[in-house]
């Protein structure tokens, strides 16, 4: 299975010409024969969106997501929206629409509320872990945050995900100088593949967003390159990476810069990486679901 992954720049809340970028993409990758299609957190829509986030929300059954939708005959993708439900509830979600149907929105479960981020302020969290299967292989897509909370990557595996989608939207200082975002990422992405022994599509955004009572001029590139301005809390530093089941590279994309990347991935990595290193064998969900009703109901559980 050839996939792919789009690091690109959001204009933030222009869903029309960040909807137009997305198709003109995934057009392009159907051109060159790739199977799915991966885009970063919140893609069409930009990350910072705040109090306006309802101006960029789109329903599951609206012109727009029908016309991505209808863009991915004879292929994938998995595209970050501002979903609004029926209710009017607005989620963080990725789209995962399949040779021109859509199977689902996964709705991102841990919203942050620390540093820079406010998502927990206009944002509704999912309520579940869903895979999808294509070309043979079970698919687990995840937001950002997701992936701070190990038990998430473990209800995927729980069932039988093979690929890991991990769309985020990083920005190197949004977490102050004492952390390194860039760093994390490198080893949370490398984690979950050598320890589960998964594919993991790692996309990441870039671009800088300023708000109109942000304005700065540090989000501008300087004379001296990005050295004096990489730190911005509100510049996304791409990165996007395919990374093997045995937690190894195999492309990353530019740094700071919009790029796309591609791998030809298979199951028979992921069959030997579990020979050689099955890790998994002996999991037993049922031990971790008593020991949960344990932990938070205090059942007895014989011994």
């Amino acid at each position: 299975m050839k996939v792919g992954v789009y690091q690109t720049d959001p204009v933030l809340l222009d869903v029309k010409t960040n909807l137009a970028t997305t198709i003109e993409k995934i057009e392009a990758a159907k051109a060159e024969g790739v199977d799915l299609v991966v885009f970063p957190e919140l893609s069409l829509t930009g990350y910072f969106v705040r109090e306006r986030y309802h101006e960029a929300a789109l329903r599951m059954d609206s012109p727009e997501i029908r016309k991505l939708v209808g863009t991915t005959k004879g292929t994938a993708a998995v595209v970050g929206f501002i979903e609004e439900s029926p209710a009017m509830n607005f989620y963080n979600s990725a789209l995962v629409a399949v040779d021109g149907e859509i199977l689902f929105a996964y709705r991102k479960l841990n919203l942050p509320n620390y540093g820079v981020f406010e998502e927990r302020k206009i944002f509704s969290g999912g309520k579940h872990v869903r895979v999808f299967k294509l070309k043979g292989l079970t698919i687990a897509p995840f937001i950002c945050n997701d992936l701070w909370h190990p038990s998430l990557p473990y209800l995927g595996v729980t069932q039988k995900a093979d690929i890991f989608i991990t769309m985020f939207n990083s920005s190197r200082g949004s977490m102050g100088n004492e952390f390194s975002n860039i760093e994390s990422w490198n080893i949370i992405n490398r984690f979950y593949s050598r320890v589960f022994g998964v594919y993991n599509l790692c996309a990441n955004r870039v671009g800088c967003e300023v708000f109109e009572d942000l304005r700065s001029d540090t989000c501008k590139p300087t004379d001296s390159g990005f050295e004096a301005v990489d730190d911005n809390p509100f510049r996304f530093w791409g990165g996007s990476e395919i990374i093997n089941p045995f937690g190894q590279a195999i492309i990353t994309a530019a740094l700071f810069d919009p790029d796309a990347i591609f791998a030809d991935i298979s199951r028979d990595i992921v069959r030997k990486k579990r020979i050689l290193l099955p890790y998994l064998r002996n999991d037993d969900p049922y031990f971790t679901h008593r020991e949960l009703g344990r932990i938070l109901y205090g059942k007895h559980v014989p011994d």
